[in-house]
């Protein structure tokens, strides 16, 4: 996903296939179409169309290595629940019990029904990369590309190509990126908070602790991380349930500096 912090515009794919560069698709999309999302076959076809190599085997001697180890045991840790079989790679089918909200009673809490997450997202279990850049005339523009959770469910979209979710930008304001747990942060476009916050006049390490403490109320389990950046070029970082890295570099900086940010 790329979106451009002057003209709102936005370009990004999803669920492709044998495309590497999934980041120039993204821009091809904002560049040469009137839409934001493209998905699956044919955004691989549009990305051909448009210049890029491909098909290609995206395959590694590394993952395949991974993807058998993940096989040899039995498919776990995987993103299915309430399915049987558990233990095994299917195929599955639903367990048959009623959904949450009908079976519990009144005044019971239906987060007790929520899952733990935590033992499928952490340092190596998936590779997002969110960049903000600020220009010399103070334009904005943000990019998100990742190759998504590992061992998820084909078909799975999680919070890359969402504009608001994995980044965002407002030249006026300032811009956000994220990364963690992308099925539960999607769920409340965490950087369009924080672009939002900021434009209320929060700054952006408030902003980015308002943007992760709301979603960490509804998912104390949750594993995720923000950086903020105004359009000034302040900048900071929030995160829960791991401890996050982001780096910044600017012309009067002699080399790239690494910022840590604890939970």
């Amino acid at each position: 996903m790329v979106m451009d912090g002057v003209t709102m515009e936005v370009g990004a794919v999803a669920a492709m296939r044998y495309i590497k560069d999934g980041i120039k698709a993204a821009r091809l999309v904002m560049r040469h179409t009137k839409h934001t999302l493209l998905v699956g076959e044919k955004a691989s076809a549009f990305s051909i169309s448009m210049g890029l190599p491909g098909p290609t085997d995206l395959s590694s001697p590394e993952s395949i290595e991974k993807w058998n180890k993940w096989k040899e045991n039995n498919c776990q840790p995987n993103f299915w629940k309430n399915v049987v079989p558990v233990n095994s790679c299917g195929p599955y089918h639903s367990n048959g019990l009623l959904l949450v909200a009908e079976t519990t009673c009144p005044g019971d809490d239906p987060r007790r029904a929520v899952e733990l997450r935590s033992n499928h997202f952490g340092l190596h279990s998936h590779d997002t990369i969110s960049m903000a850049v600020i220009d010399k005339f103070g334009y904005i523009a943000v990019g998100t590309s990742t190759n998504g959770a590992t061992f998820k469910i084909p078909g799975r979209v999680g919070d890359g190509p969402i504009a608001g979710s994995s980044a965002y930008a407002d030249s006026d304001i300032g811009a956000c990126g994220a990364t963690g747990d992308g099925d539960i942060m999607m769920r409340f476009l965490p950087c369009y908070q924080v672009v939002e916050s900021m434009r209320l006049g929060m700054k952006p390490k408030d902003a980015a602790k308002d943007a992760i403490s709301r979603i960490a109320r509804k998912f104390p389990d949750f594993v995720g991380a923000i950086f903020a950046v105004n359009k000034n070029g302040t900048h900071a970082g929030a995160c829960h349930g791991w401890t996050f890295q982001y780096s910044v570099r600017s012309p009067e900086m002699y080399r790239t500096e690494i910022f840590t940010v604890h939970p």
